[in-house]
């Protein structure tokens, strides 16, 4: 006899229920200076010592917590991990804001922060022209793949050719639009432009009468770790600006701690 299918519903209490499971147990060990062992763990949670071993295994498997050899736990490197990942988007935007806003002023066109999460730009701020006519490909938590985009294109600029190959293989680099560089002799071609001129184009790559330049903001070690945009409809798209996205992009690098002291606002 085939058995009755659990209802949707049921599925989705169950996921909430180990999110929050999970979650008291990271609370509990956050609270602590020392490992914990399970007993204690249970103790403090009220969660059975079975259900807080399964999900304690689930959790060490991902990074989340440290199994130690007394059979104690602790907090894992991967929420380091990701804590100094959030810290740093938290401080790029912050650094950015107002230095967006003012080039927003300056062109009347949306300005876009973006950063890279593996092989895709994921956008972090924005500010937006209220003129559009082209459909908004850059709100705020969006992502798109690096080859199509301005800021994407100058991540791949600063990667070892060799990973660029790879990045290639491995994506296949699909087109989005008949612009779209679908080919590594083009994108090749491409991120060697930008490596010279310091600035990158997206020419109606992600979205047809979309275009966009970018320019790279850097922090206190030199690394880069953010693209700054403006996009705008191609007929309202001037090349020139790449002059004044580039100076804006340097004041950022420079309030991350890049180069010189930061200047004022």
């Amino acid at each position: 006899m085939s058995k009755t299918p659990k209802p949707a519903d049921d599925e989705s209490r169950g996921g909430i229920q180990v999110i929050e499971r999970m979650t008291r147990l990271l609370d509990a060990l956050s609270h602590s200076d020392t490992p914990l062992g399970l007993k204690s763990l249970t103790l403090t949670t009220g969660l059975h010592p079975s259900t807080a071993h399964r999900i304690l295994a689930a959790l060490a498997r991902a990074g989340f917590v440290e199994r130690q050899s007394a059979g104690t736990y602790r907090l894992g490197i991967r929420l380091l991990e990701l804590g100094n990942l959030v810290k740093l988007r938290l401080d790029v935007r912050e650094a950015a804001r107002p230095w967006m806003e003012r080039l927003h002023q300056a062109l009347g066109e949306s300005v876009n922060l973006g950063m890279r999460q593996g092989d895709e730009i994921v956008y972090v701020e924005r500010t937006s022209s209220g003129r559009a006519t082209v459909r908004a490909v850059h709100l705020v938590g969006s992502r798109a793949p690096l080859h199509v985009t301005a800021a994407g294109k100058l991540f791949l600029a600063h990667d070892p050719h060799p990973t660029v190959v790879a990045y290639a293989r491995h994506t296949g680099l699909p087109g989005l639009t008949p612009r779209s560089l679908t080919t590594l002799p083009a994108l090749e071609g491409e991120l060697a432009r930008v490596t010279r001129e310091g600035v990158a184009f997206d020419n109606e790559e992600i979205e047809p009468g979309l275009r966009c330049i970018a320019a790279p903001v850097y922090d206190d070690a030199g690394s880069l770790v953010a693209a700054l945009s403006v996009s705008a409809p191609a007929d309202r798209h001037k090349p020139e600006w790449a002059a004044l996205v580039k100076e804006t992009a340097a004041a950022i690098s420079a309030a991350l701690g890049h180069g010189s002291s930061a200047p004022a606002q």
